[in-house]
């Protein structure tokens, strides 16, 4: 991955770290993306490798200072080679009637509308890379959505089928847009703290790590508009 750039976003987040430590020992320049500047600065801090990465400070939910960061990022670098968005958070419910749903309204801001905001902001670039990657981390609940979790699981749904239309216009390009369904993740914190535990079902943030990271290895043509249940 030599040359290539990759924007993460949600890069303090539960999968964030491994992912960019993964793209840094490929040899990738990366651009770690949160809101949160502290968080940020330690999820990039001690990466090793051949590659590099950058920290920017962005809000996604403003998409004019976001479409103007785009803008800037591609003209610094020249190429825009991927975007793993990784924006996360999670509310459950208490049924279809009982649920609150301002907890929809939050879902819709930090799931959907920053994934709208960053692909807009990196789609012509990505899509013209001649390794153009986008990819996000969705839900295996889209599938099998319960009652408790509808606003969640709807959310999750809609990233989905944005991503879907982002493969639709990557089309004849040799860019792709990749949907990873995981039931949940497993953080090194959370194995520390229930060491006996099975966790079944979960999935490793490592291992989501490699399984982003591995996009790059296969072509466009066997990805673009894929959903990859890593399980």
């Amino acid at each position: 991955m030599s040359g290539l750039v990759v924007v993460v976003t949600g890069a303090a987040g539960a999968a964030g770290p491994p992912v960019v430590r993964r793209l840094v020992a490929a040899g990738a320049t990366v651009v770690a993306v949160d809101v949160d500047p502290a968080k940020l600065e330690a999820a990039a801090a001690d990466v090793e490798g051949p590659g590099r990465v950058v920290t920017a400070v962005v809000d996604l939910l403003d998409e004019p200072a976001t479409l103007a960061w785009g803008h800037e990022l591609a003209s610094e670098y020249g190429r825009v080679d991927g975007l793993l968005h990784l924006v996360g958070g999670w509310r459950g419910g208490k049924g279809i009637v009982e649920s609150d749903l301002g907890d929809w309204d939050a879902l819709h801001d930090s799931l959907i509308r920053t994934l709208q905001h960053a692909s807009r902001a990196l789609h012509d670039p990505i899509k013209a890379s001649p390794q153009g990657r986008l990819a996000i981390v969705s839900s295996v609940q889209v599938d099998k959505p319960s009652a408790t979790n509808a606003s969640y699981a709807a959310a999750k749904a809609a990233t989905e089928v944005w991503t879907k239309a982002v493969a639709d216009s990557f089309k004849d390009s040799d860019a792709a847009a990749v949907v990873v369904r995981v039931m949940a993740l497993l953080t090194p914190a959370m194995r520390e703290a229930k060491p006996e535990a099975k966790f079944k079902g979960f999935s490793h943030v490592d291992d989501v790590a490699d399984a982003l990271v591995a996009l790059w290895s296969k072509p466009a043509s066997e990805l673009n508009g894929a959903v990859l249940d890593i399980r």
